[in-house]
């Protein structure tokens, strides 16, 4: 990691709150919202009383000085409840957590048409009352905690991703790359397809280790296969022609908030060629600051050397 990215990670670190606190109106994606924050790696709860998120944070060493960050739903299900919302904030400031208010919000016409398609009832409305009259209700109980907020977003034109874009911005300590998890796998193609890839590439084309017989027991993990496998000038034209793939995709899977996503490299057994690009891959990804993890699918299928 160069100097300025520790900066900006470093920045970020003490950006980032303890506790963000969503609210909002009913129907204006908090669902949503919470789920960005679980793939941020928070510590989620959905519709917790108030009163009980000083104990929670507690509980799971957000004052502790693990690193951990929580994330709660309130709304006006837990009734009165709701009002010791201000002194609950107030509260978690006396005991050194840092909380932050997020409230999202929604015109009254698309709030109708949401509950419309979704065929729901507002789950404030009474007997009798129409959904309008509902959502007029509650805007009126949640002024004092929106003039409170740290962050307001309305969602009426905002698409999913555009929240989640807007979130991580504001509450993830991680770099757009990092936030992404990235699985590099290698397999063999006599031993399955996998169905779990987003990417795959086939690189049976490449020079087989295998048929010379001081490598057949090998694997690419072994020095000589990889330098074998990486070092013929066909994989050097593939390699730059395959990182310049990946320069070129994963921006785009980033910025529709692919939360996780699964290369694949196949060769005949899984045993030689796949299992050294796969390695290769990996670094290359990490050199890019990505947050990858590395597998072989069928390398223990590989036969061990007598």
């Amino acid at each position: 990691m160069t100097q300025q990215e520790a900066a900006r990670t470093a920045e970020a670190v003490d950006r980032v709150p303890d506790i963000v606190i969503i609210t909002g109106m009913a129907g204006s994606g908090r669902t949503q919202a919470m789920h960005v924050f679980e793939d941020m790696g928070y510590f989620c709860i959905d519709n917790l009383p108030p009163r009980l998120v000083r104990q929670l944070a507690e509980l799971v060493g957000i004052n502790a000085g693990i690193g951990r960050h929580l994330a709660v739903t309130c709304d006006l299900r837990s009734q009165g409840l709701f009002d010791e919302l201000l002194d609950v904030i107030d509260t978690l400031e006396h005991h050194e957590m840092s909380c932050q208010v997020v409230f999202l919000e929604a015109s009254d016409e698309v709030l109708i048409r949401r509950y419309s398609e979704n065929r729901r009832r507002h789950p404030l409305a009474t007997r009798g009352e129409t959904t309008a009259d509902a959502i007029q209700r509650e805007r009126t109980q949640l002024a004092s905690i929106r003039d409170k907020a740290d962050m307001i977003i309305d969602t009426s034109r905002l698409r999913t991703q555009a929240l989640r874009t807007k979130l991580r911005q504001a509450f993830s300590e991680l770099t757009d790359q990092q936030l992404m998890e990235v699985q590099v796998f290698s397999f063999g193609f006599k031993h399955g397809m996998p169905v779990e890839a987003d990417i795959m590439i086939d690189v049976r084309f490449l020079p087989n280790p295998f048929y010379d017989p001081t490598m057949r027991a090998m694997t690419g993990l072994d020095e000589k296969v990889a330098s074998y496998v990486l070092e013929h000038p066909k994989t050097v034209d593939f390699l730059k022609a395959w990182y310049q793939l990946l320069d070129a995709v994963m921006p785009g899977y980033i910025a529709e908030g692919k939360p996780q996503l699964s290369i694949a490299i196949g060769c005949t057994g899984g045993q030689h060629r796949s299992v050294a690009i796969a390695e290769a891959t990996a670094r290359y990804l990490e050199r890019q600051q990505y947050r990858v993890s590395i597998s072989h699918r069928d390398l223990p299928r590989a036969p061990v050397a007598g």
